[in-house]
């Protein structure tokens, strides 16, 4: 490892140095400006260049059937990764600006080429060319042009592009989205949805502007607005509107554009219509032949129907199998909906009928609960779905990880889900295949009150159902229910989401009243029950009779003041409390011993000698997944996590006395660490034992100032520790006593998706490097710190950051 760490140096030798980084420092801070305005000038030659050379090489693809060289194609991915790190690079750091300077140059003198492209030699140019592009984008090359033209000129500050349902709009955005993002400090993206909610697109602007905390959540919609408006009005940023149903004021929002008083609706004076493909496009889209032609004829010029059909169809061969889609199609029921987009149901259904197992249809409409446009998480839909027993039991958790990420992949390659830009861990659904999923829960529309899904529908009552004894599942997450009250008949109901509710306070013991003595008569009850971030203080009285009940999720119940009597819930095997009321104490933990099948638990420790019971509990610390201890305050120096806690995937650490910690090689499986307000705290050289470590945040640590202790390394690493630390690391949050990144040029297998976030402004200027060539690796990673609202203006005139704002709404 070298030089990976710190060296004892004598007083005057650390004068020395210290003034030599400094000077060598400030001649970066020096230059910033003019390195700044240098960048900006090089960077526009560089992409007039990569402009000239697409040109070049889709006028040799187009004329004469020609194919780009290898060498074209990755100068040009070069040049939008540079592009990227240029709109990352403005955190007030020399260094990077210097360096990105030195890229961008490189890749000017790399591209003067004589000759661009090739003869073809396998299919048709037009395939080739549909192939690399975004498939979806086909017949839409015109609009996408005029929008960017509309941004780039300067001509007016807000865009809509309207249409029906699946005709490319969002799609469109995103592309949009790809090629605005170096142009300027923020884009932001929000789903808008059919339930406009104010309070909803101020939440997310508010995350992605770094605003969060109690004290945000608190504040009324005029007050957010204001502090939006206060810290976008000098910035350039781009505002996208997704999936619009009605007018939004943004005023109200807290984005005031210029052209706003001119303008009747959010000062779009031209709107541009997306509009079903001609033929010919539907069928480059499409790409069959013969009989094909007719099915995508069904599609009407839908790019969402086309595509989600054309990936159903792409492994049949036969022409009966066509035949028959076609006939499918063609006899499907006409679906009777107000709008036209829903004409596209039918079709989207065939896909849906394609799916060949059961239980991957089920997987599918379970993602139909969560409000339209969100971030699915992948390992959170698996836990609902195992839970279902679409994707195995309880005792093969193993195997239901991996059926479930196979269903996922399945179902994405069947077009019925999208990867969203972190694909390893998120997915999303069209808000048209949604609505078809929900039409197909409810009987092609012919039982609506099977599935009641609300959610995200600013709620503030509970919804009114006129048959409970037909609703099977129920969705009112993120809404504004205070409480619950009543008794209905409701034997078949299995899932029910109310997660997110944070007015919610009370939920009477009635609601659940009938649920027990049916679990019996018909051996059907609720299994899936989601009380997160609500204000329940207690558990409602017949919660603990549900004998099917598997998974409750209890996260975030501030108020809640005990899990007595839920022992009784006999199938229960996952119970979350992680950050609620409830820690583990000696009446939890004999609480908790009394579960027959609990295999997964997530739960605070907030005293001592609670870890010390749990050190004489193997089996409860072998369920523990996720555990926040906190505020321990004791006189033994080391924290020691029992050794049977091997699930143990999250750990929390906050405002606790001791100095060090202790884990285990056996604690294999943990990958994110938090520590925060462990002020005794001298390194965390533990870490060495944390092999699969992709998440580490380090926050008010006044007495750390590295990671690893040089002096520990060698007695760690022969302990057993691992060699080449941190290779898995995707994100570091750290404080600012820190004064030396635990990387090496070895770190991180993906140094370009590291992202490192910091407090101080001053941090990133004088944190120590192993070296310069780890220096060089990871300055162009992503960071992102107090700097970054705060970033430098290359010229007078504003020609790098210019103050203008730019809206998108679909």
């Amino acid at each position: 490892m070298g030089g990976f760490f710190s060296v004892p140096l004598s007083g005057d030798q650390v004068l020395k140095d210290v003034s030599h980084l400094s000077c060598f420092k400030a001649s970066y801070i020096n230059s910033l400006e003019e390195n700044l305005a240098a960048m900006q000038r090089d960077m526009e030659e560089l992409k007039a260049r990569q402009t000239d050379v697409l040109r070049r090489v889709e006028r040799e693809e187009e004329a004469k059937s020609m194919q780009r060289l290898a060498e074209v194609n990755v100068w040009l991915k070069n040049v939008d990764n540079v592009s990227r790190q240029k709109s990352r690079s403005n955190y007030g750091y020399g260094k990077r600006v210097s360096l990105v300077l030195k890229k961008v140059n490189d890749l000017n003198s790399k591209g003067v080429f004589e000759v661009v492209a090739e003869p073809a030699t396998e299919t048709s140019t037009k395939e080739k060319r549909l192939s690399r592009s975004r498939p979806d984008i086909v017949g839409r090359e015109t609009i996408l042009k005029r929008a960017l033209s509309l941004l780039v000129s300067g001509e007016t500050g807000s865009i809509c592009l309207c249409g029906v349902g699946g005709v490319g709009k969002s799609t469109i955005l995103r592309e949009i989205s790809n090629k605005i993002t170096a142009r300027f400090e923020f884009v932001i993206w929000v789903v808008v949805s059919r339930h406009l909610l104010v309070k909803k697109i101020q939440e997310e602007i508010g995350r992605k502007l770094g605003f969060h905390g109690e004290e945000w959540n608190q504040k009324e919609e005029s007050q957010k607005a204001n502090d939006i408006h206060n810290f976008m009005k000098d910035r350039r940023f781009a505002l996208l509107l997704d999936d619009v149903w009605t007018k939004v004021n943004l005023t109200k929002v807290g984005h005031s554009p210029p052209a706003l008083e001119r303008c009747v609706q959010m000062g779009v004076t031209d709107p541009i219509e997306v509009q079903c493909l001609a033929e010919n496009d539907a069928w480059d889209l499409f790409q069959m032949k013969e009989t094909a032609r007719e099915v995508s004829g069904r599609c009407h010029g839908l790019p969402l129907a086309l595509n989600v059909l054309g990936e159903t169809m792409s492994c049949k061969k036969k022409v009966r199998e066509w035949n028959d889609a076609l006939h499918v199609l063609t006899s499907s029921p006409r679906v009777e909906f107000a709008e036209k987009e829903d004409e596209i149901l039918s079709i989207l259904k065939y896909s849906y009928d394609s799916l060949k197992v059961g239980k991957l249809k089920s997987c599918f409409q379970y993602c139909a609960l969560f409000p339209a446009g969100s971030m699915l998480s992948k390992d959170s839909l698996i836990e609902y779905w195992e839970v279902e027993g679409c994707v195995g039991g309880f005792g093969s958790h193993y195997i239901a990880k991996n059926r479930g990420y196979e269903n996922i992949d399945t179902l994405v390659r069947a077009g019925l889900l999208m990867e969203s830009d972190d694909s390893t861990k998120f997915v999303q659904m069209h808000d048209v295949v949604r609505k078809m999923a929900l039409w197909v829960a409810s009987d092609l529309g012919k039982n609506r009150e099977r599935w009641v899904v609300e959610a995200g529908g600013g709620l503030r009552d509970m919804v009114p159902v006129q048959d409970w004894t037909g609703v099977r599942k129920m969705s009112l997450m993120n809404n504004e229910i205070e409480e619950i009250s009543g008794g209905h008949d409701c034997h078949q109901l299995t899932t029910l989401f109310l997660q997110q509710n944070s007015n919610l306070v009370r939920i009477s013991g009635e609601f659940f009243q009938y649920m027990p003595m049916l679990v019996i008569s018909r051996l059907f009850a609720l299994r899936y029950l989601n009380l997160s971030q609500t204000k329940i203080e207690r558990l409602p009285d017949g919660l603990g009779k549900l004998k099917r009940l598997e998974h409750l999720n209890l996260e975030t119940t501030k108020s809640l003041e005990s899990i007595y009597g839920l022992s009784n819930a006999s199938s229960l095997g996952v119970l979350a409390l992680l950050d609620s009321n409830v820690s583990l104490d000696a009446s939890t933990i004999e609480e908790l011993q009394r579960f027959e099948r609990l295999e997964r638990l997530n739960i605070d420790i907030s005293s001592s000698s609670a870890l010390k019971q749990l050190l004489s509990a193997p089996e409860l610390a072998y369920w523990i997944e996720e555990v926040c201890i906190r505020d321990l305050q004791s006189d033994e120096a080391c924290l020691v996590l029992p050794t049977t806690m091997m699930q143990l995937r999250k750990l929390i650490i906050k405002r606790s006395s001791y100095d060090t910690f202790l884990i285990h090689p056996k604690l294999g499986s943990l990958s994110s660490v938090t520590i925060t307000g462990c002020n005794e705290l001298k390194d965390l050289t533990w870490l060495l034992f944390v092999p699969k470590l992709t998440y580490l945040k380090l926050q008010c640590l006044d007495k750390v100032e590295e990671i690893i202790s040089e002096k520990k390394l060698t007695g760690e690493q022969n302990a057993g520790g691992t060699k080449t630390p941190f290779d898995k690391l995707k994100r570091l949050e750290l404080c600012p006593t820190l004064r030396k990144l635990p990387l090496s040029s070895g770190s991180c297998l993906r140094g370009d998706e590291l992202v490192i976030s910091y407090s101080d402004d001053q941090w990133i200027e004088r944190v120590q490097w192993e070296d310069k060539v780890t220096e060089e690796r990871f300055l162009l990673c992503s960071f992102v710190g107090a700097g970054y609202h705060n970033l430098p203006r290359a010229c007078n005139n504003g020609s790098f950051l210019c103050n203008r704002h730019v809206c998108l709404c679909a």
